[in-house]
């Protein structure tokens, strides 16, 4: 695996071998290892040019966790802020010696961009580009949910997910679609007509405007955040009435099979797209999900850099 830069180029071979990969490197760093070795000597940077919290600093304790030199690189404070283009960005990291970018930009197809170049000799990873794709999240997704409903083993067959919300700007919902689908699960995208981008009748979704209905029978809920900062527009009339026909709380979660889990990729507007009482249950996986997001990245740079099972 040269570059990740879209769940929709994985085969389901590949990806369960990512899942089962990061699960045994979590394994290994549970029992109290500090730092594996197989990264030694390599360089991964983390190339963002929009804010994060979560996803850089995942990145980067999964880089240290295999003994990797990891350079943080922002857009602000940077060159970058003084109008340096992505091309000589890149050429600049290329000749510091970088066996990895993990790059977050704004624009969609930044991570193609980067990957098919030439002007970069290392790997790309895609961590969030504009509103289109976000592969490492809809894995550590398929992570998680691997863990509550298949015993951490095997794919997804024949459960039913619900993701509900911005579906228009987020990406972490199309790399979603793209993996689930992959590994066998049934789909459901719930949001007003509004945040539903065009052709989403092609994704293999099925797709509702009626969060209660599409909760009846599902295995696992994943929540999306409004996401305004995006947003040119009025989408819904308030954020009150939004909360209203499609926040979940827990006569909703009630709804769903025994068992099920919820879910959000962060970061988290309680009150709106989620209640206090919901995201703090017994049934969120929410803090779980960022612990497996380390290990997931792991398994992606150690197989990206040159890892084997074997060797894990």
């Amino acid at each position: 695996m040269k570059h990740l830069l879209s769940t929709a180029d994985l085969t389901r071979d590949e990806a369960i071998l990512i899942l089962d990969t990061a699960n045994q490197l979590a394994q290994a760093t549970g029992q109290g290892v500090g730092k594996l070795p197989p990264l030694r000597g390599r360089t991964v940077v983390n190339l963002f040019y929009e804010d994060s919290t979560r996803t850089r600093i995942s990145f980067e304790a999964a880089a240290k966790r295999l003994s990797a030199d990891v350079i943080n690189f922002a857009a602000k404070g940077s060159s970058v802020s003084k109008g340096e283009s992505l091309k000589d960005t890149a050429l600049t990291l290329e000749a510091m010696g970088a066996d990895a970018i993990v790059l977050r930009h704004g624009s969609s197809g930044a991570a193609h961009t980067l990957a098919n170049s030439g002007w970069i000799s290392g790997s790309v990873v895609n961590a969030g580009d504009g509103t289109h794709e976000h592969p490492t999240q809809a894995l550590l997704d398929a992570y998680t949910l691997r863990r509550h409903l298949r015993d951490g083993a095997g794919d997804l067959a024949g459960a039913t997910i619900t993701i509900v919300g911005d579906i228009l700007h987020s990406r972490v919902a199309r790399s979603n679609v793209h993996l689930l689908k992959t590994l066998g699960a049934n789909v459901r995208l719930v949001a007003p007509p509004t945040l539903l981008p065009f052709g989403v009748d092609t994704w293999g979704a099925e797709v509702s405007y009626t969060l209660d209905d599409a909760l009846v029978g599902a295995d696992a809920v994943m929540m999306l955040r409004i996401q305004q900062e995006r947003m040119n527009a009025a989408y819904f009339p308030t954020i009150h009435e939004y909360s209203q026909r499609y926040g979940l709380n827990q006569a909703r979660v009630n709804l769903m099979n025994q068992g099920a889990i919820v879910m959000h990729a962060g970061p988290m507007n309680r009150g709106v797209e989620i209640t206090s009482e919901v995201a703090d249950s017994p049934q969120s996986v929410i803090v779980e999900q960022v612990t497996n997001g380390v290990s997931v990245r792991m398994a992606v740079l150690y197989l990206m850099l040159g890892g084997n099972e074997a060797t894990v």
